[in-house]
């Protein structure tokens, strides 16, 4: 379990563009976040408490698909007390991904490598976490003790359910809850897939990047009240973290407001469940311990 009243984010960015760039940024719709977005620029925006908790541990996600941006995330987790964990990036198609993961564990801050991701949401190949060379990558992942992060979109579940069948022992999360169509409105082949997903045990899911599929402008509680009810009733509340995917989400309103409704959403459950979604969830997926830190986001 986490320690008494923490708050965790498990899942935000940071980017340095004049030293890194980030293609996707480029995209129409991203003109508010082309910029960049350091650790300090996350203290200074999260400042709105959940349930009391002001925040005081994060995990930082990869971005772009390169190895040296995951030493530099490692590298600066080595530094900066808020960051408790990295989720990085190597290769799972390439033979030699065990090798890279063990360098990246070898070197500054590799401690904090403790889950693996690949922007699986823009593969064309429907089938992409089935081929054998990703299998055996996901394997050297999970041999070496590390977890992975799913990004897909809401029609590529299937591919997810099958990684989780053929991959029992593989410690999984689902990020931003597979990215339901909440500005449609129809949730219910998402709901049917969440569930189906939701019935593999070693299976977690990020409350997380929600509002970013809603409307950005008009999005209100009462368009992801009906996501967090499906996830509350398929996963559970202690399969379930709290994650903001800051500073994505300030296209559709920021950290704080994300945080309030969080804290909307959560009102009903028990101190216990309360917990396990805000802090104990993510505390034992990512292995995350108490360190010395600087006072907390406040």
């Amino acid at each position: 379990m986490s320690d008494t009243r923490r708050l965790v984010d498990a899942h935000h960015h940071v980017w340095n563009l004049d030293h890194r760039p980030q293609p996707w940024l480029d995209e129409p719709g991203h003109e508010p976040i082309r910029r960049t977005f350091g650790v300090d620029d996350l203290r200074s925006a999260a400042t709105r408490p959940i349930a009391g908790r002001q925040l005081d541990s994060t995990v930082v996600v990869q971005c772009v698909t390169s190895v040296p941006e995951t030493r530099e995330l490692l590298a600066l987790a080595e530094q900066d007390p808020l960051i408790g964990a990295v989720v990085g990036w190597a290769d799972l198609t390439s033979p030699g991904a065990g090798g890279v993961l063990d360098e990246l564990r070898s070197g500054p801050g590799g401690r904090y490598l403790r889950a693996v991701r690949h922007l699986v949401q823009g593969e064309s190949d429907p089938e992409w976490l089935q081929r054998p060379c990703v299998e055996r990558g996901l394997r050297a992942v999970g041999t070496r003790g590390l977890a992975y992060d799913v990004l897909i979109r809401s029609h590529q579940f299937g591919q997810a359910i099958g990684l989780a069948e053929r991959l029992s022992e593989l410690p999984l999360v689902l990020d931003h809850a597979g990215k339901p169509p909440v500005v449609r409105g129809d949730l219910d082949d998402w709901e049917r897939d969440v569930r189906r997903l939701a019935a593999h045990p070693q299976v977690r899911c990020k409350v997380s990047g929600l509002v970013t599929e809603a409307d950005h402008e008009k999005w209100t509680l009462d368009d992801i009240r009906p996501v967090w009810d499906v996830l509350l009733s398929a996963f559970g509340p202690d399969r379930l973290m709290f994650g903001s995917d800051w500073p994505v989400c300030v296209l559709a309103g920021g950290w704080n407001r994300w945080a309030a409704t969080v804290e909307e959403l959560l009102d009903g459950c028990t101190a216990d469940e309360t917990e396990a979604v805000l802090a104990g969830t993510a505390t034992e997926f990512y292995g995350l311990t108490p360190r010395e830190r600087t006072t907390p986001c406040s």
